[in-house]
């Protein structure tokens, strides 16, 4: 009873794939910036002996951290790994179970679309080139007065919205697929499928 079930399948190995990648990514931008934080509290430490802190850690290990993020909510997404509560949830009959895992889906693919959504149009206000042709035919609006960058390091605030902005998309068809999922796993009566 289940839609295009073949279908699914060979997005659902697509989709993993590409949420694997993003959560490893995520992994090692995490890690580099645990690595960076805690390089620069040594050179704190060791100020007398002519050592300092890393030029720009606060900016990098932010930037990194929100990169990390959205690199890691479309596996999460994927593997059921947001907070529920299943107190109640687990006492319904199996259907029920799954018909409520699709409206859980269905409310955060509604979420993350608005996430996307939101952070294109503020990579809009960032991006700082393009014509005004080409700016609006992909939506970005009108040219920023200045170019904004980081305060002490000077990156372009633009090039961390735009992996932000990849992680969004991603992240929105990962829910997108996994709407499908449910769907499907209520069709069949139980999450996991029949």
């Amino acid at each position: 009873m289940a839609l295009a079930r073949q279908a699914e399948a060979t997005a659902g190995r697509m989709v993993t794939a590409a949420a694997r990648w993003m959560a490893y990514g995520g992994g090692v931008v995490l890690t580099a910036a645990a690595v960076l934080t805690v390089v620069s509290i040594i050179g704190r430490a060791l100020l007398p002996l002519g050592l300092g802190p890393v030029k720009g850690d606060y900016e990098l290990v932010g930037m990194g951290c929100a990169l990390a993020i959205f690199s890691f909510l479309p596996w999460c997404q994927l593997r059921r790994g947001h907070v529920t509560v299943d107190i109640f949830v687990s006492a319904l009959p199996l259907r029920v179970q799954a018909a409520l895992g699709f409206i859980g889906d269905t409310v955060l693919t509604l979420c993350s679309f608005v996430i996307l959504w939101r952070l294109y149009l503020g990579f809009g206000e960032k991006y700082p080139y393009g014509s005004d042709a080409f700016r609006a035919a992909l939506g970005l609006g009108s040219k920023p007065y200045y170019p904004e960058t980081t305060y002490e390091l000077a990156i372009p605030v633009w090039i961390p919205y735009g992996f932000a902005v990849i992680g969004a998309a991603v992240f929105f068809l990962v829910c997108l697929y996994t709407m499908w999922r449910s769907l499907n796993w209520t069709l069949d009566g139980q999450e996991g499928g029949a």
